[in-house]
Protein backbone atom coordinates (compact mmCIF):
# COMPACT_ATOMS: atom_id res chain seq x y z
CA UNK A 1 0.00 0.00 0.00
CA UNK A 2 1.11 3.25 -0.97
CA UNK A 3 2.26 6.09 1.73
CA UNK A 4 0.11 8.38 3.30
CA UNK A 5 1.94 11.75 1.39
CA UNK A 6 0.03 14.15 3.55
CA UNK A 7 0.26 15.25 7.45
CA UNK A 8 -2.96 15.74 9.37
CA UNK A 9 -3.52 17.80 12.41
CA UNK A 10 -5.78 20.43 14.42
CA UNK A 11 -3.77 24.10 14.69
CA UNK A 12 -6.54 25.69 17.27
CA UNK A 13 -10.18 25.26 15.79
CA UNK A 14 -9.29 24.67 12.43
CA UNK A 15 -7.96 21.27 10.43
CA UNK A 16 -4.78 21.33 8.71
CA UNK A 17 -3.63 19.14 5.91
CA UNK A 18 0.17 19.85 4.57
CA UNK A 19 2.02 17.98 1.95
CA UNK A 20 4.91 19.90 1.56
CA UNK A 21 6.81 19.65 4.86
CA UNK A 22 10.50 19.08 5.17
CA UNK A 23 11.36 17.17 7.92
CA UNK A 24 13.48 19.74 9.58
CA UNK A 25 10.61 22.43 9.48
CA UNK A 26 9.51 23.46 13.32
CA UNK A 27 6.49 24.13 14.28
CA UNK A 28 7.40 27.61 15.33
CA UNK A 29 8.31 28.70 11.70
CA UNK A 30 5.33 27.12 10.86
CA UNK A 31 3.65 29.39 13.67
CA UNK A 32 4.79 32.62 13.05
CA UNK A 33 5.65 32.44 9.06
CA UNK A 34 3.40 30.07 7.57
CA UNK A 35 0.07 31.17 9.82
CA UNK A 36 0.93 34.42 11.07
CA UNK A 37 0.36 33.35 14.69
CA UNK A 38 3.32 35.52 16.14
CA UNK A 39 2.09 35.51 20.01
CA UNK A 40 4.18 32.16 20.26
CA UNK A 41 7.42 34.42 20.02
CA UNK A 42 11.27 33.22 18.92
CA UNK A 43 13.57 33.34 21.56
CA UNK A 44 16.34 30.76 22.58
CA UNK A 45 15.74 28.64 19.53
CA UNK A 46 16.76 25.31 21.53
CA UNK A 47 14.00 24.38 24.25
CA UNK A 48 15.69 26.72 27.00
CA UNK A 49 13.43 29.90 27.24
CA UNK A 50 9.52 29.02 27.04
CA UNK A 51 8.82 32.01 24.89
CA UNK A 52 7.62 29.48 22.38
CA UNK A 53 5.60 27.41 24.10
CA UNK A 54 2.25 26.17 22.68
CA UNK A 55 -0.06 23.00 23.83
CA UNK A 56 0.03 19.93 21.74
CA UNK A 57 -3.00 17.13 22.51
CA UNK A 58 -2.41 13.87 21.41
CA UNK A 59 -4.43 10.32 21.76
CA UNK A 60 -2.57 8.64 24.39
CA UNK A 61 -3.74 5.10 25.25
CA UNK A 62 -7.16 5.50 24.38
CA UNK A 63 -7.56 9.39 26.26
CA UNK A 64 -6.67 13.02 25.22
CA UNK A 65 -3.68 14.25 26.81
CA UNK A 66 -2.46 17.87 26.74
CA UNK A 67 0.89 19.10 27.34
CA UNK A 68 3.21 22.24 26.71
CA UNK A 69 6.01 22.14 24.33
CA UNK A 70 8.92 23.98 23.05
CA UNK A 71 8.05 25.03 19.55
CA UNK A 72 11.14 26.01 18.36
CA UNK A 73 12.29 22.48 18.56
CA UNK A 74 9.60 20.71 17.79
CA UNK A 75 9.24 19.35 14.28
CA UNK A 76 5.86 19.97 11.69
CA UNK A 77 5.82 16.69 10.64
CA UNK A 78 6.08 14.85 14.12
CA UNK A 79 2.41 16.56 14.82
CA UNK A 80 0.24 13.92 12.50
CA UNK A 81 -2.80 13.63 14.37
CA UNK A 82 -2.43 15.78 17.20
CA UNK A 83 -3.96 19.60 18.30
CA UNK A 84 -1.90 22.19 18.82
CA UNK A 85 -3.48 24.80 20.45
CA UNK A 86 -1.44 28.50 20.53
CA UNK A 87 -2.24 31.24 23.15
CA UNK A 88 -4.71 33.36 20.30
CA UNK A 89 -7.00 30.41 20.99
CA UNK A 90 -7.25 31.02 24.49
CA UNK A 91 -10.01 33.85 23.97
CA UNK A 92 -13.40 33.39 24.12
CA UNK A 93 -15.69 34.58 21.21
CA UNK A 94 -16.64 37.89 23.43
CA UNK A 95 -12.30 38.66 23.10
CA UNK A 96 -12.41 37.94 26.63
CA UNK A 97 -9.32 37.17 28.55
CA UNK A 98 -9.11 33.78 29.64
CA UNK A 99 -8.50 33.03 33.44
CA UNK A 100 -5.04 32.64 33.33
CA UNK A 101 -4.11 35.72 31.33
CA UNK A 102 -6.78 38.01 33.68
CA UNK A 103 -4.81 36.82 36.51
CA UNK A 104 -1.59 37.73 34.74
CA UNK A 105 -2.63 40.96 33.90
CA UNK A 106 -4.26 41.80 37.73
CA UNK A 107 -0.97 40.43 39.27
CA UNK A 108 1.15 41.77 37.58
CA UNK A 109 2.98 39.61 36.07
CA UNK A 110 4.02 40.77 32.95
CA UNK A 111 6.44 44.11 31.82
CA UNK A 112 7.83 43.59 28.47
CA UNK A 113 5.34 40.87 27.85
CA UNK A 114 7.73 39.12 25.29
CA UNK A 115 8.21 35.83 27.92
CA UNK A 116 4.34 36.27 28.58
CA UNK A 117 2.45 34.22 25.96
CA UNK A 118 4.98 31.27 27.42
CA UNK A 119 3.81 31.31 30.37
CA UNK A 120 0.56 31.59 30.01
CA UNK A 121 0.86 28.49 27.77
CA UNK A 122 2.40 26.87 30.89
CA UNK A 123 0.15 27.96 33.27
CA UNK A 124 -2.85 27.46 31.11
CA UNK A 125 -1.59 23.30 30.98
CA UNK A 126 -0.99 23.49 35.26
CA UNK A 127 -4.41 24.71 35.39
CA UNK A 128 -6.04 22.18 33.43
CA UNK A 129 -4.58 19.04 35.08
CA UNK A 130 -4.81 20.68 38.87
CA UNK A 131 -6.68 23.86 39.37
CA UNK A 132 -5.44 24.20 42.88
CA UNK A 133 -1.96 23.85 42.75
CA UNK A 134 0.68 24.46 45.14
CA UNK A 135 3.44 26.98 44.87
CA UNK A 136 5.64 23.82 44.50
CA UNK A 137 3.67 22.33 41.55
CA UNK A 138 3.27 26.42 40.22
CA UNK A 139 7.42 27.05 40.32
CA UNK A 140 7.49 23.05 38.62
CA UNK A 141 5.20 23.85 35.52
CA UNK A 142 7.55 26.76 35.18
CA UNK A 143 11.03 25.77 35.25
CA UNK A 144 11.12 25.85 31.48
CA UNK A 145 10.15 29.44 31.49
CA UNK A 146 12.17 32.33 31.52
CA UNK A 147 11.28 35.75 33.10
CA UNK A 148 13.87 38.64 33.13
CA UNK A 149 11.38 41.87 33.98
CA UNK A 150 9.19 41.06 36.59
CA UNK A 151 10.80 38.08 38.42
CA UNK A 152 8.87 34.90 39.40
CA UNK A 153 7.07 36.16 42.27
CA UNK A 154 4.02 37.62 40.34
CA UNK A 155 3.64 35.13 38.27
CA UNK A 156 3.58 32.52 41.08
CA UNK A 157 0.88 34.39 42.84
CA UNK A 158 -0.63 35.18 39.63
CA UNK A 159 -1.17 31.22 39.31
CA UNK A 160 -2.12 30.28 42.31
CA UNK A 161 -5.06 32.45 42.23
CA UNK A 162 -5.95 31.46 38.51
CA UNK A 163 -8.54 29.09 39.90
CA UNK A 164 -10.68 32.10 41.26
CA UNK A 165 -10.94 33.57 37.88
CA UNK A 166 -12.61 30.10 36.34
CA UNK A 167 -13.10 26.47 36.42
CA UNK A 168 -11.39 24.32 34.08
CA UNK A 169 -14.94 22.48 33.37
CA UNK A 170 -16.27 25.77 31.33
CA UNK A 171 -12.95 25.90 29.24
CA UNK A 172 -13.05 25.17 25.41
CA UNK A 173 -10.36 22.24 25.58
CA UNK A 174 -12.67 20.74 28.25
CA UNK A 175 -16.08 21.34 26.95
CA UNK A 176 -14.64 20.35 23.20
CA UNK A 177 -12.95 17.22 24.53
CA UNK A 178 -14.93 14.59 23.22
CA UNK A 179 -15.06 16.01 19.90
CA UNK A 180 -11.94 16.88 18.96
CA UNK A 181 -10.69 12.88 20.54
CA UNK A 182 -13.47 12.08 17.42
CA UNK A 183 -11.49 14.37 14.88
CA UNK A 184 -7.89 13.14 16.29
CA UNK A 185 -8.89 9.52 16.09
CA UNK A 186 -10.12 10.29 12.10
CA UNK A 187 -6.63 11.38 11.58
CA UNK A 188 -5.13 8.40 12.72
CA UNK A 189 -3.17 6.82 9.25
CA UNK A 190 -3.57 3.34 8.54
CA UNK A 191 -0.44 3.06 6.40
CA UNK A 192 2.94 5.18 6.50
CA UNK A 193 3.15 8.78 6.12
CA UNK A 194 6.21 9.83 3.92
CA UNK A 195 6.17 13.73 3.01
CA UNK A 196 8.90 16.52 2.01
CA UNK A 197 11.26 16.90 -0.72
CA UNK A 198 13.77 13.99 -1.32
CA UNK A 199 16.63 15.70 0.49
CA UNK A 200 14.66 16.29 3.39
CA UNK A 201 12.51 13.73 4.03
CA UNK A 202 10.06 12.41 7.24
CA UNK A 203 8.61 8.90 7.66
CA UNK A 204 6.44 8.01 10.36
CA UNK A 205 5.77 4.38 10.42
CA UNK A 206 2.72 2.89 11.14
CA UNK A 207 3.54 0.83 13.55
CA UNK A 208 6.75 -1.66 15.20
CA UNK A 209 7.00 -4.08 12.23
CA UNK A 210 6.76 -0.91 10.03
CA UNK A 211 9.67 0.89 12.05
CA UNK A 212 12.00 -2.08 11.70
CA UNK A 213 11.21 -2.47 7.63
CA UNK A 214 11.74 1.43 7.59
CA UNK A 215 15.33 1.13 9.28
CA UNK A 216 16.04 -1.82 7.11
CA UNK A 217 15.64 0.21 3.92
CA UNK A 218 17.07 3.50 5.45
CA UNK A 219 19.56 2.22 8.39
CA UNK A 220 21.79 5.74 8.00
CA UNK A 221 18.44 7.70 8.79
CA UNK A 222 17.90 10.18 12.16
CA UNK A 223 15.66 8.47 14.38
CA UNK A 224 13.69 11.09 15.85
CA UNK A 225 11.37 10.57 19.04
CA UNK A 226 11.19 13.73 21.21
CA UNK A 227 13.46 16.10 18.85
CA UNK A 228 15.09 17.63 22.30
CA UNK A 229 18.33 17.12 21.44
CA UNK A 230 18.08 16.39 17.79
CA UNK A 231 15.99 19.62 17.49
CA UNK A 232 19.47 21.79 18.63
CA UNK A 233 21.22 19.70 15.86
CA UNK A 234 19.18 21.53 13.15
CA UNK A 235 18.40 25.09 14.95
CA UNK A 236 21.75 25.51 16.14
CA UNK A 237 23.92 23.73 13.69
CA UNK A 238 21.87 23.87 10.95
CA UNK A 239 22.96 20.30 10.01
CA UNK A 240 21.33 18.56 7.68
CA UNK A 241 19.57 15.23 9.45
CA UNK A 242 17.31 13.39 6.42
CA UNK A 243 15.73 10.94 5.69
CA UNK A 244 14.30 11.86 9.68
CA UNK A 245 12.20 8.46 11.14
CA UNK A 246 9.54 10.22 13.62
CA UNK A 247 8.72 8.01 16.53
CA UNK A 248 6.84 9.97 19.01
CA UNK A 249 3.47 8.55 17.56
CA UNK A 250 4.27 4.80 18.37
CA UNK A 251 2.07 3.56 21.15
CA UNK A 252 3.74 0.39 21.09
CA UNK A 253 6.92 2.21 22.22
CA UNK A 254 5.26 3.86 25.26
CA UNK A 255 4.50 0.70 27.47
CA UNK A 256 4.80 0.98 30.83
CA UNK A 257 5.14 -2.44 33.36
CA UNK A 258 5.73 -2.28 37.10
CA UNK A 259 6.14 -5.62 38.68
CA UNK A 260 7.48 -6.85 42.01
CA UNK A 261 10.61 -6.74 40.44
CA UNK A 262 11.05 -4.68 37.53
CA UNK A 263 10.30 -1.46 36.21
CA UNK A 264 9.70 -2.18 32.09
CA UNK A 265 9.87 1.73 30.04
CA UNK A 266 9.17 1.38 25.90
CA UNK A 267 11.57 3.68 24.95
CA UNK A 268 9.19 6.13 23.93
CA UNK A 269 7.98 6.96 27.46
CA UNK A 270 8.61 10.37 27.93
CA UNK A 271 9.92 11.51 31.51
CA UNK A 272 6.36 12.71 32.37
CA UNK A 273 4.55 9.74 31.27
CA UNK A 274 7.32 7.39 33.41
CA UNK A 275 7.30 9.65 36.08
CA UNK A 276 4.53 8.06 38.53
CA UNK A 277 5.88 4.64 38.11
CA UNK A 278 9.44 5.76 38.83
CA UNK A 279 7.94 7.83 42.01
CA UNK A 280 6.80 4.27 42.93
CA UNK A 281 9.01 1.98 42.32
CA UNK A 282 12.47 4.42 43.10
CA UNK A 283 11.59 6.92 45.59
CA UNK A 284 15.24 8.13 45.78
CA UNK A 285 14.61 9.70 41.59
CA UNK A 286 11.51 12.25 43.02
CA UNK A 287 13.38 14.91 43.69
CA UNK A 288 16.06 13.86 40.40
CA UNK A 289 13.52 13.33 37.99
CA UNK A 290 11.88 17.53 38.65
CA UNK A 291 15.69 18.22 37.56
CA UNK A 292 15.32 17.10 34.18
CA UNK A 293 14.88 20.11 32.02
CA UNK A 294 11.81 21.93 32.13
CA UNK A 295 8.34 20.90 32.00
CA UNK A 296 8.12 21.27 28.11
CA UNK A 297 10.96 19.53 27.70
CA UNK A 298 10.11 16.67 29.87
CA UNK A 299 6.78 16.19 27.92
CA UNK A 300 8.60 15.45 25.07
CA UNK A 301 11.87 13.63 25.68
CA UNK A 302 12.08 9.81 26.29
CA UNK A 303 13.47 7.56 28.14
CA UNK A 304 15.22 5.78 24.92
CA UNK A 305 15.98 9.15 23.44
CA UNK A 306 18.59 10.09 26.78
CA UNK A 307 19.88 6.83 26.22
CA UNK A 308 20.36 6.26 22.31
CA UNK A 309 22.40 9.20 22.10
CA UNK A 310 24.60 8.27 23.95
CA UNK A 311 25.48 12.14 25.78
CA UNK A 312 27.94 11.81 28.44
CA UNK A 313 26.10 14.13 30.29
CA UNK A 314 22.60 12.94 29.83
CA UNK A 315 20.84 12.81 33.60
CA UNK A 316 19.25 9.83 33.43
CA UNK A 317 22.43 6.90 32.53
CA UNK A 318 24.49 7.18 35.37
CA UNK A 319 21.20 6.52 37.49
CA UNK A 320 20.33 3.34 35.67
CA UNK A 321 23.40 1.95 35.20
CA UNK A 322 23.75 1.96 39.32
CA UNK A 323 20.94 0.62 39.64
CA UNK A 324 21.54 -2.13 37.17
CA UNK A 325 19.47 -1.58 33.81
CA UNK A 326 19.11 -3.38 31.00
CA UNK A 327 18.53 -2.53 27.00
CA UNK A 328 16.65 -4.15 24.57
CA UNK A 329 17.71 -3.11 20.97
CA UNK A 330 15.31 -4.38 17.69
CA UNK A 331 15.25 -4.72 14.16
CA UNK A 332 13.78 -6.07 11.71
CA UNK A 333 15.60 -9.41 12.57
CA UNK A 334 14.29 -9.42 16.27
CA UNK A 335 15.54 -8.47 19.40
CA UNK A 336 19.14 -8.47 21.80
CA UNK A 337 19.03 -7.58 25.53
CA UNK A 338 22.75 -6.13 27.06
CA UNK A 339 23.23 -4.04 30.55
CA UNK A 340 22.84 -0.48 29.61
CA UNK A 341 26.46 0.11 31.01
CA UNK A 342 27.77 -2.23 28.09
CA UNK A 343 25.78 0.19 25.42
CA UNK A 344 27.81 3.15 25.86
CA UNK A 345 31.84 2.18 23.84
CA UNK A 346 32.95 5.41 23.46
CA UNK A 347 32.16 9.05 22.95
CA UNK A 348 29.79 9.48 20.30
CA UNK A 349 29.68 5.74 19.72
CA UNK A 350 27.43 2.94 21.43
CA UNK A 351 26.43 -0.90 20.34
CA UNK A 352 24.09 -0.45 17.88
CA UNK A 353 24.39 -2.27 14.51
CA UNK A 354 22.60 -0.98 11.32
CA UNK A 355 18.52 -1.06 11.20
CA UNK A 356 18.78 -1.32 15.94
CA UNK A 357 16.28 1.10 17.86
CA UNK A 358 16.68 1.23 21.15
CA UNK A 359 13.04 -0.51 22.40
CA UNK A 360 12.53 -0.62 25.76
CA UNK A 361 14.49 -0.77 29.13
CA UNK A 362 14.31 -2.76 32.19
CA UNK A 363 15.12 -1.69 35.29
CA UNK A 364 15.18 -4.13 38.78
CA UNK A 365 13.09 -2.69 41.96
CA UNK A 366 15.49 -2.27 44.75
CA UNK A 367 16.71 -5.61 46.72
CA UNK A 368 16.89 -5.84 50.37
CA UNK A 369 19.13 -4.03 51.92
CA UNK A 370 19.71 -1.81 48.88
CA UNK A 371 20.37 1.52 49.89
CA UNK A 372 20.07 4.40 46.48
CA UNK A 373 21.13 7.96 45.52
CA UNK A 374 20.61 9.75 42.56
CA UNK A 375 22.87 13.43 42.26
CA UNK A 376 23.20 16.28 39.56
CA UNK A 377 25.29 19.13 40.16
CA UNK A 378 24.62 22.07 37.65
CA UNK A 379 25.35 25.92 37.41
CA UNK A 380 21.71 26.58 38.17
CA UNK A 381 19.06 23.63 40.35
CA UNK A 382 16.68 23.99 37.68
CA UNK A 383 16.80 23.11 33.80
CA UNK A 384 20.44 22.89 32.95
CA UNK A 385 22.88 20.26 32.10
CA UNK A 386 24.69 18.35 34.28
CA UNK A 387 28.38 19.08 35.16
CA UNK A 388 28.46 15.96 36.84
CA UNK A 389 25.60 13.26 37.56
CA UNK A 390 25.98 10.14 40.00
CA UNK A 391 23.97 7.32 40.39
CA UNK A 392 25.12 5.35 43.16
CA UNK A 393 23.49 1.64 44.67
CA UNK A 394 24.96 0.28 47.81
CA UNK A 395 23.45 -3.06 48.99
CA UNK A 396 24.53 -3.90 53.17
CA UNK A 397 24.31 -7.03 54.21
CA UNK A 398 25.33 -7.57 58.39
CA UNK A 399 26.65 -4.26 58.19
CA UNK A 400 28.87 -4.91 55.24
CA UNK A 401 28.92 -3.73 51.88
CA UNK A 402 28.33 -6.91 49.69
CA UNK A 403 27.36 -4.59 46.89
CA UNK A 404 28.26 -1.45 44.62
CA UNK A 405 27.32 -0.01 41.70
CA UNK A 406 28.72 3.76 41.39
CA UNK A 407 28.11 5.68 38.02
CA UNK A 408 29.04 8.79 36.94
CA UNK A 409 28.07 11.03 33.66
CA UNK A 410 30.15 14.16 33.20
CA UNK A 411 33.52 12.31 34.27
CA UNK A 412 34.63 10.71 30.75
CA UNK A 413 33.77 10.51 27.28
CA UNK A 414 30.69 7.84 27.75
CA UNK A 415 28.83 7.29 31.51
CA UNK A 416 30.47 4.82 33.34
CA UNK A 417 31.09 2.95 36.03
CA UNK A 418 33.60 3.68 38.80
CA UNK A 419 35.19 0.53 39.16
CA UNK A 420 38.13 1.60 41.54
CA UNK A 421 36.16 2.87 43.80
CA UNK A 422 33.40 -0.24 43.81
CA UNK A 423 36.23 -2.00 44.81
CA UNK A 424 37.45 0.12 48.17
CA UNK A 425 33.83 -0.59 49.47
CA UNK A 426 33.09 -4.47 48.40
CA UNK A 427 33.78 -6.34 51.79
CA UNK A 428 34.01 -3.49 54.01
CA UNK A 429 32.06 -2.73 56.90
CA UNK A 430 29.41 -0.21 55.95
CA UNK A 431 30.97 2.89 57.58
CA UNK A 432 32.97 6.19 56.77
CA UNK A 433 36.50 5.09 56.58
CA UNK A 434 34.90 2.79 53.53
CA UNK A 435 33.47 5.36 51.32
CA UNK A 436 36.28 8.05 52.47
CA UNK A 437 38.39 5.10 50.84
CA UNK A 438 36.07 5.19 47.68
CA UNK A 439 36.19 8.56 47.47
CA UNK A 440 39.98 9.20 47.13
CA UNK A 441 39.87 5.65 44.46
CA UNK A 442 37.90 8.05 42.20
CA UNK A 443 40.83 9.74 41.14
CA UNK A 444 41.74 5.75 39.10
CA UNK A 445 39.04 5.76 37.79
CA UNK A 446 38.74 9.13 35.91
CA UNK A 447 40.38 11.46 34.12
CA UNK A 448 37.71 14.15 33.66
CA UNK A 449 38.12 17.00 30.91
CA UNK A 450 37.56 20.55 31.40
CA UNK A 451 35.17 22.44 29.46
CA UNK A 452 32.68 25.36 30.00
CA UNK A 453 30.09 23.45 32.65
CA UNK A 454 33.21 22.62 34.96
CA UNK A 455 36.75 22.43 35.18
CA UNK A 456 38.79 19.28 35.54
CA UNK A 457 39.59 19.76 39.16
CA UNK A 458 36.03 20.74 39.92
CA UNK A 459 34.44 17.58 39.26
CA UNK A 460 36.69 15.29 40.43
CA UNK A 461 36.15 16.79 43.61
CA UNK A 462 32.49 17.08 43.29
CA UNK A 463 32.24 13.25 42.24
CA UNK A 464 34.41 12.57 45.71
CA UNK A 465 32.49 14.58 47.77
CA UNK A 466 29.04 13.13 46.25
CA UNK A 467 30.47 9.23 48.25
CA UNK A 468 30.66 11.63 51.14
CA UNK A 469 27.34 12.83 50.85
CA UNK A 470 26.16 9.53 50.44
CA UNK A 471 27.45 8.46 53.77
CA UNK A 472 26.59 11.34 55.90
CA UNK A 473 23.00 10.87 54.38
CA UNK A 474 22.69 7.16 54.61
CA UNK A 475 25.46 6.30 57.35
CA UNK A 476 25.49 6.70 60.72
CA UNK A 477 26.20 10.36 61.72
CA UNK A 478 28.23 9.47 65.13
CA UNK A 479 31.20 7.94 62.53
CA UNK A 480 31.59 10.71 60.02
CA UNK A 481 35.04 12.06 60.21
CA UNK A 482 36.07 15.35 61.63
CA UNK A 483 36.52 17.06 58.34
CA UNK A 484 35.51 16.75 54.85
CA UNK A 485 36.42 18.52 51.58
CA UNK A 486 33.22 20.01 50.59
CA UNK A 487 32.58 21.25 46.83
Amino acid sequence: MDPQPHIRFLLNGTEITASDVPATQTLLDFLRIDRRLTGTKEGCAEGDCGACTVLVGRLHQGSLRYEPVNACIRFLASLNGCHVVTVEHLSGPDGRLHPVQQAMVDFHGSQCGFCTPGFVMSLYALWMQCPQPTQTQVETAIQGNLCRCTGYEPIVKAALAVNTYGSPASDYLTRERTAITAQLEAMQPKVRVEVGPADNRAILPVDLDDLGQVLAETPKATIVAGATDVGLWVTKFMRPISPVVFIGHLEDLKTIELTDTDLTLGAGVTYDEAEAAIREAFPHLGDFWDRIAGWQVRSMGTIGGNIANGSPIGDTPPVLISLGAEVTLQKAGGQRSLPLEDFFIDYGKQDRELGDFVASLRIPRPAPGQIDAAYKISKRRDEDISSVAAGITVVVAEGNVAEARIAFGGMAATPKRAAKAEAALRGQPFGAAAFEAAAKALAEDFTPLTDWRASADYRQLVAANLLRRFWLEHGDPAQAPDSQAVA
